[in-house]
């Protein structure tokens, strides 16, 4: 039973799930919000790997998801570049500004960067928000097409556009999990557990951070452009500071330094949300009070507690095996000396 809930496992099931969950059901409402979970993930594992594995919490986030989500339309609708061109550029526009931003953001530490990355996002905001002759200002864009043609294959449906997500999506995964797990990935590590540490051991903590900025801010320009041509209307709202904190409850709750996750605070949160829809004006007064309680009790979310609850049952067999082979030890030193009395 255990090997069931194996890291490799897990995933597998997971993913097995969401290739024939368009099968399983044939609402496209759920296929819908489903896709746009798939959305918020990947802006999730942006942030978790800034936050998570490097210990900088940037507030900005939902700025860059904006500055990808009107570089797309904007690059689309007014300067009518292919899709997949102006998909590229959206990525590249996005990466450059963050490497802009973290240039002068990561010259501070733990909350005086979060406060200074706040005013960023805030920045971000108020400039899609009055540039009425460039982004419309409140009335947003409209008429954002959808993702282009890729040879014979087209994405006018729920379900194509469900299955281009969810490549993104795994693609993403996967890129996460090969920086976690290499060199780089634990010279992040290093920077959160001891930055003055890392430093003496001779590591470029400015370069490395730096370069987690950028890559993070690149996945959350990456779910803003696919967001603005899932929903194909976007306003200055998704720039807000409040979606940088729902991105932020998905990601605490979840677990925050793990790769399940993003997975699953954003997979139970959206579908716990949408059955408590007629509760939509008291949605904070539910969920405040239970992101405090995880907060106290599982401060590196579900998926974190259960690493921790497996550590600590390996730990106690370990300690049950020692303690069985130290007292055969014991038994059989004892059957020797008798022996040897009897002799």
């Amino acid at each position: 039973m255990a090997s069931i809930f194996k890291q490799r496992n897990v995933i597998a099931i997971l993913i097995l799930f969401a290739i024939v969950f368009p099968f399983i059901t044939n609402n496209n409402y759920l296929i819908h919000i489903m896709t746009l979970a798939f959305i918020w993930m990947i802006a999730v594992y942006g942030l978790n790997l800034l936050a998570g594995y490097t210990g900088y919490l940037s507030l900005a986030h939902a700025g860059f998801f904006a500055i990808g989500a009107y570089s797309l339309s904007l690059l689309t609708t007014k300067a009518e570049l292919n899709y997949w061109l102006a998909f590229v550029l959206a990525l590249i526009i996005t990466s450059i500004l963050g490497l802009l931003v973290g240039l002068i953001s990561l010259r501070t530490k733990e909350h005086f960067f979060a406060i200074y990355t706040m005013c960023v996002g805030y920045i971000i905001y108020l400039i899609i928000d009055k540039w009425d002759s460039l982004t419309g200002g409140i009335r947003g864009l409209i008429g954002i097409p959808g993702p282009g043609n890729i040879g014979p294959i087209t994405f006018t449906t729920p379900v194509s556009n469900y299955y281009l997500v969810l490549s993104f999506l795994l693609l993403s995964i996967l890129v996460m999990y090969r920086i976690v797990h290499s060199l780089t990935g634990r010279t992040f590590i290093a920077i959160r557990n001891s930055e003055d540490l890392a430093q003496t051991i001779g590591i470029n903590t400015m370069t490395n951070k730096l370069l987690v900025f950028v890559i993070s801010t690149f996945f959350a320009g990456l779910a803003g452009a696919l967001y603005a041509s899932f929903i194909r209307f976007i306003g200055p709202d998704i720039g807000y500071i409040t979606i940088t904190f729902d991105i932020l409850t998905y990601l605490i709750v979840g677990g925050i330094g793990t790769l399940s996750g993003p997975v699953i605070g954003t997979i139970l949160i959206v579908w716990v949300s949408q059955q408590l829809q007629f509760l939509q004006d008291y949605r904070m007064m539910i969920f405040g009070p239970i992101l405090t309680l995880l907060v106290i009790f599982y401060p590196r979310g579900i998926s974190g507690g259960f690493i921790e609850w497996k550590m600590k049952r390996q730990a106690k067999k370990h300690q049950k095996q020692n303690k069985n082979q130290n007292q055969q030890m014991i038994s059989t030193q004892e059957s020797s000396a008798a022996s040897n009395k009897n002799g």
